[in-house]
């Protein structure tokens, strides 16, 4: 895995994104954030991340409305989608529906985050490589 791959974390919450920021740099990747969605809707074209890490609530656009988007037009891009939500059960439904690779609760733990992140990249990786 190469560890200068670009990560966009789309995330409103200003906390929880330094902190994400924070767990991917810390492990070597290139972040890049966005404050909500239609920011990073207008972003991924332009900056071509290797994954995207976004939340499900977020102003403007949501993060089911970015994880749609991304599968749309970029399909090989992982895309994990962050909820604190009550409602988790729907909102995985909807977000696997749309096409996302993996959900995380928030809170959650950075070690298992991490390796989820990691496991994207190498799928993703492998699947480039054939």
């Amino acid at each position: 895995m190469n560890n200068l791959e670009k990560i966009l974390v789309v995330e409103d919450d200003l906390l929880t994104m330094k902190i994400l920021n924070f767990i991917l740099k810390k492990e070597g990747f290139a972040v890049s954030s966005a404050k909500d969605g239609l920011d990073a809707i207008e972003r991924i074209a332009v900056i071509q991340p290797d994954m995207v890490i976004t939340d499900v609530m977020l102003p403007l656009k949501s993060g089911l409305e970015v994880t749609s988007y991304v599968k749309d037009n970029f399909p090989n891009i992982p895309v994990i989608v962050l909820s604190a939500l009550g409602e988790e059960e729907r909102t995985v439904t909807k977000a696997f529906e749309l096409g996302a690779d993996d959900f995380v609760a928030k809170p959650f733990n950075p070690n298992e985050f991490l390796l989820r992140v990691k496991r994207l990249l190498t799928k993703k990786n492998a699947r480039i490589a054939v």
